[in-house]
């Protein structure tokens, strides 16, 4: 399953001003928006507004940023097709520009499980992971959304790499920026879709379902790297080393998905202890607390050797549909939570579906620079689609 950052990987993002300082790593339960845990999907179609209020975008602390900002709820769906609402901020530059300005639907890679981890949460106090990288994007005049996802920040447990309700979520958040009278935002406008590590995951999701799912958003390419597209084997990579204990989140996210799953069955007392303490925690503490730890040691009986598991980890799997629009994606050789052959595997898929897709090999660095070098190429390969110049796929 899918793990983002490591202890090394948290010094780098530091280091590069992805986060402020903090990373957000303690609980702020004052944070936690206790009215949103009582909104129901009362909007009709996915995509529509339950509730917006104006908030701010601050990459750093007290950063000042030309934008405004909006935390919104908004209809999605979850894996199963059911309706459910998702929180998110839609940030749009204020500029002057008229006419339809372009629009990224943008993935964050993994925050954690607690709702005050929830991009929306940070992006007022300038602790958000990865806001350095969005106002890449603000500052070339783009509007962005930004998914919390399901289940952070809103009722339940946060669906953490379930790929079909993650990518759901994103294109949903690009229709409701789209449907929010004050962004000023238009169904004309051109949409693109980022993201990186989990937000990889999501965002190949959201490409793989554009044609399906949402075919009115005018979707002109996605960016996309570090992606996690076969959870089986990224678990069986990181079990026991320092990234483990987001494995224990991951399996979180799939039971929030499928309860059917029953992962507290499966948990002996220190797996149960150690699952209660992930269910609060931000990524940098949830790393911690649950790093060089073994599944077997957590569990009576692992559930990953379960055929219900395996069944449900599959159905996250990445490359089993063409992206209906070009594809930017990346991964670095040496990336030591989500294996270069996993994604590699995922361009192979893809091309071999006819997609067109421009592959990466990130020479230098592992699973963080990785992002931080890719961004501004990615940032201008989807300047170039939204231009409307051709693409060179190199399948």
């Amino acid at each position: 399953m899918h793990l983002p950052t490591s202890f090394r990987a948290v010094a780098l993002t530091a280091a590069a001003g992805l986060a402020a300082a903090t990373l957000t790593t303690t609980a702020h339960a004052e944070d936690t928006d206790a009215a949103a845990k009582d909104r129901a999907p009362t909007a009709a179609a996915p995509g529509d507004i339950v509730s917006s209020e104006p908030s701010a975008f601050h990459p750093l602390p007290g950063q000042p940023t030309n934008t405004k900002a909006w935390k919104i709820h908004y209809r999605s769906t979850t894996a199963k097709g059911a309706p459910n609402t998702v929180s998110g901020t839609v940030i749009v530059p204020q500029d002057g520009r008229t006419g339809p300005r372009p629009i990224v639907t943008y993935a964050v890679g993994t925050v954690g499980v607690g709702d005050h981890c929830a991009p929306s949460a940070g992006f007022p106090r300038g602790t958000t992971m990865e806001a350095n990288l969005i106002q890449q994007l603000t500052l070339r005049g783009w509007a962005v959304a930004v998914t919390d996802y399901e289940g952070l920040g809103t009722p339940g447990d946060h669906t953490y790499t379930v790929g079909r309700a993650e990518g759901q979520a994103v294109l949903d958040a690009a229709r409701a920026a789209i449907r929010l009278p004050e962004a000023g935002l238009s169904k004309d406008s051109p949409v693109g879709i980022m993201g990186y590590s989990q937000g990889g995951q999501a965002s190949s999701w959201a490409a793989e379902l554009h044609g399906s799912y949402a075919p009115d958003l005018k979707v002109k390419g996605t960016a996309t790297g570090g992606v996690p597209g076969d959870l089986q084997k990224v678990a069986a990579f990181n079990d026991g080393s320092y990234g483990s204990g987001l494995i224990f989140m991951a399996a979180i996210g799939q039971n929030a998905a499928f309860p059917e799953l029953k992962l507290e069955s499966y948990l002996n007392p220190a797996g149960k202890a150690l699952i209660g303490a992930l269910r609060n925690s931000c990524v940098a503490d949830g790393a911690v607390l649950g790093s060089f730890k073994r599944i077997k040691d957590m569990t009576v009986k692992n559930p990953l050797d379960q055929p219900d598991w395996q069944q449900r980890l599959r159905e996250s799997q990445v490359g089993t549909r063409a992206p209906d629009a070009p594809v930017y994606l990346y991964h670095a050789l040496a990336d030591e939570l989500i294996p270069y052959g996993v994604g590699a595997q995922v361009r192979k898929d893809w091309c071999a579906r006819k997609a067109n897709v421009e592959w990466h090999t990130v020479p230098l660095g592992e699973h963080v620079t990785g992002v931080i070098t890719q961004s501004p190429l990615a940032a201008q390969w989807l300047a170039e689609r939204f231009a409307g110049k051709p693409v060179k796929g190199n399948c």
